[in-house]
């Protein structure tokens, strides 16, 4: 089969959407399948290209058996609403325009957010005369609404529409957890043309090396040449690795830091970027918490150490009945290197970890929680290793990015097929 994917976000980039796009073609080229993505020059969450890239209107590669096209869109950081759109539409733009060039295919997937590139699917299935199937991984504009980043409410009803349009034009829908099929169901969406492929992990690459216990983090230093070590030997290290944004509300690690100051061998890391990275260090350094240590964005080769480092994950969420429907994918990274996790995000989360009985499930946004969950993990190696044990093996037996990956192929060739069937059906009079 002949998959086209739109994906706004790709590796090098080391975001969610990045990594699952990535790990399921993967897998689907590996079992012989032709696969070309169309993204952009990476570029998040700073808006500024990586090296060795640069914004044309065309740039081609190949990674792992994958065709790679990247288009030009216009560039920026990962905050501002306005300029944010123009990047988002950008690409739209540009993966539309670029449709009729590319080679023929047999099905085009389109993953959202970010919303229009999940529209771009729409018309360049269009153009192209094949199905489209709309990968859902957060519902917008209800997420931008739950963080309040806006708040026009003509704006929201227009793109409240599109949202609707796309539900009912996919000729399938993929949604990454439960509650964003129930959502849409309510919205008058047909189920039977629903379904739910699980975040996951690739269980190779996220594979604890029992054989090396160091603590010592070795971090190549941006424009420079050498290696930063970070010697952690002898903390107990209470990690966050992903985004910085309006979402996280990270701001309850700091203020949990704050709680456990005089428990010098507790130690709080965070890493990533994001739109509130700059005030969440500016606040650290009014706050004097020489027990947190915050670190730029790392590669994706990086990950498993920075788990390997770590003790327990910390996986948190702001307070919004919407992020009861979200599952953030660094769970299941976090289980599969062993990591117990304290979770700070309600409803399918939170049934995840208490399933797998592989962490402390807090409220959202509770400084207090946090704090107290760290320091009984820290008093009790024993339900540590009970956690690390249980979370490893509950990922391997229902988040195996394998796994998924097929029940996912699986459900494109259907689409396919019935698409064939229709195309070729004759009508007798």
């Amino acid at each position: 089969m002949r998959i086209l994917f739109l994906s706004h976000y790709f590796p090098p980039e080391v975001n969610a959407p990045a990594s699952r796009t990535f790990e399921h073609c993967k897998q689907w080229v590996n079992k012989g399948h032709e696969v070309t993505v169309v993204t952009c020059a990476p570029n998040h969450p700073q808006g500024v290209i990586y090296d060795g890239y640069q914004n044309r209107f065309y740039q081609r590669e190949e990674t792992n058996g994958m065709r790679v096209l990247r288009l030009w869109t216009y560039v920026t950081a990962n905050k501002g609403l306005l300029k944010r759109t123009l990047n988002y539409i950008s690409y739209m733009i540009s993966a539309i325009v670029a449709a009729p060039f590319l080679s023929n295919v047999d099905i085009v997937i389109s993953t959202s957010p970010q919303f229009f590139n999940g529209l771009a699917g729409f018309v360049v299935s269009r153009l192209k005369r094949i199905p489209w199937v709309l990968e859902i991984r957060d519902l917008w504009p209800e997420s931008i609404l739950a963080v309040g980043a806006f708040n026009n409410k003509t704006v929201i009803k227009v793109l409240q529409y599109l949202e609707l349009f796309a539900y009912k034009n996919a000729d399938q829908i993929i949604s990454v957890t439960d509650s964003f099929k129930t959502y849409m169901i309510e919205k008058g969406i047909d189920g039977n043309k629903i379904q739910v492929i699980k975040n996951g992990v690739d269980l190779n690459f996220y594979n604890i090396n029992t054989n090396n216990q160091s603590k010592t983090l070795r971090i190549l230093q941006k424009d420079k040449n050498d290696i930063h070590e970070i010697n952690l030997e002898g903390k107990f290290v209470a990690s966050y690795v992903g985004t910085h944004g309006m979402a996280h509300h990270l701001e309850t690690v700091l203020e949990a830091a704050n709680l456990l100051r005089d428990q010098t061998d507790i130690l709080f890391l965070l890493v990533g970027d994001g739109a509130e990275r700059d005030n969440l260090l500016k606040k650290k350094q009014e706050m004097q918490l020489d027990n947190v240590i915050m670190l730029e964005q790392q590669p994706k080769t990086m990950m498993p150490q920075l788990w390997q480092v770590s003790d327990v994950s910390m996986v948190l969420l702001k307070k919004s009945a919407l992020f009861k429907t979200v599952i953030p994918s660094k769970i299941f990274e976090s289980l599969a290197m062993k990591k117990p996790v304290i979770l700070g995000v309600q409803g399918e989360s939170q049934k995840i970890i208490e399933a797998a009985n592989a962490g402390i499930c807090i409220a959202p946004e509770n400084h207090q929680q946090l704090a107290n969950a760290v320091v009984s993990l820290y008093n009790s190696p024993a339900l540590i290793n009970e956690y690390s044990e249980n979370g490893r093996l509950h990922v391997e037996t229902y988040f195996d990015r394998k796994k998924l990956a097929k029940q996912y192929i699986e459900i494109l060739e259907k689409v396919v097929a019935l698409k064939s069937c229709k195309d070729h059906k004759v009508v007798y009079k």
